[in-house]
C-alpha cells in the first residue's frame, strides 16, 4: 500500500489592515454631521412656526373681537399717516415756490450742494421729477428733470468758488455732456450752468451743438426771481407733442 502524502496545510489568510481615518474623511464626516444638524434645526423651527401660527389662528377664532380692534387701529393709523404725508407735501410745495438764492449763497456752496441747489430750483419751477445724479459714472450729467411741457433736461453743473474770478468753463466740458445727453438720457434740452463764466469759445460751440449755457448773470436772475429757466434761455425747443 503506497504511502499517502499528508494534505498540504493551508496558510491562514492574511488579515487586511484596518482602514485609517484620513483627515479628508474626517472633514467630510464633520460636514455631513453639520448638514444633518442644520436640517434637524430647520425642521424643528418649521414645526415650531406652524404650531405658533396655528395657536394664533385658534385664539383669533375664539377672540374675534381682537380682529375688529386691530382693523380699527390700522384704519386710524393709516388715516393719520396719509394726512401727515399730504401735509408734508403741501409744505414742501410752499417752500419750493418760495425758494430763492443769492449769488453769495451759491458761491459759498460745495460743488455737490450746488448741484442740489440747481435741482431744487428745477423743482420750484414745476419739474416734479428733478433729481441730482452727479457723481462717479454720471456720464457728464449732474441733474435730470422734465419740465411741465414734457421737455427732458440734462444739466451739467460747474461750480466756481471764486465766481466769475475763477477759471472759466471750457469747451471740453460742453463736449463731454453733449456726447451723452441725447444718446443716453434722451435730452431735449442740454444745459451747462455755472456760477462763474464761460470761455469765449463756448458760445459758438454751444450754438453748433444746439446746447444752452447759463452763466453767472443768468443764474442770478433765475435763482433770485420767480421765472422758470426756460423763459430766460433763448431758442428752447418747443413742447413735446401731446402736451
Amino acid at each position: 500500500m503506497a504511502n499517502r502524502r499528508p494534505p498540504p496545510r493551508r496558510r491562514p489568510a492574511a488579515r487586511r489592515p484596518a482602514r485609517r481615518s484620513t483627515p479628508l474623511r474626517r472633514r467630510r464626516s464633520r460636514r455631513q454631521q453639520h448638514r444633518d444638524n442644520q436640517l434637524l434645526l430647520l425642521g424643528f423651527g418649521a414645526a415650531a412656526g406652524l404650531a405658533l401660527v396655528w395657536a394664533v389662528i385658534s385664539w383669533l377664532l375664539v377672540n374675534w373681537w381682537a380682529l375688529v380692534v386691530l382693523g380699527a387701529l390700522a384704519a386710524v393709523g393709516g388715516t393719520v399717516w396719509v394726512h401727515r404725508y399730504r401735509q408734508q407735501q403741501a409744505w414742501d410745495r410752499v417752500r419750493q415756490q418760495a425758494l430763492r438764492y443769492g449769488l453769495p449763497q451759491l458761491d459759498a456752496l460745495h460743488h455737490r450742494d450746488f448741484e442740489y441747489a440747481i435741482r431744487d430750483l428745477m423743482l420750484r419751477d414745476g419739474c416734479t421729477d428733478a433729481r441730482q445724479i452727479g457723481g462717479a459714472g454720471d456720464n457728464g450729467a449732474d441733474v435730470l428733470a422734465t419740465d411741465p411741457l414734457g421737455r427732458s433736461w440734462v444739466i451739467q453743473v460747474k461750480h466756481r468758488r471764486d465766481g466769475d474770478r475763477g477759471s472759466p468753463v471750457g469747451t471740453p466740458d460742453l463736449q463731454r455732456v453733449n456726447g451723452t445727453a441725447r444718446q443716453l438720457y434722451g435730452a431735449d434740452v442740454v444745459l451747462v450752468v455755472t456760477n462763474g463764466r464761460f470761455s469765449t469759445r463756448c458760445a459758438p460751440l454751444a450754438t453748433q451743438l444746439h446746447m444752452h449755457l447759463a452763466d453767472r448773470r443768468t443764474l442770478a436772475t433765475w435763482a433770485s426771481g420767480g421765472r422758470p429757466l426756460w423763459e430766460l434761455l433763448p431758442k428752447i425747443p418747443p413742447p413735446r407733442k401731446g402736451r
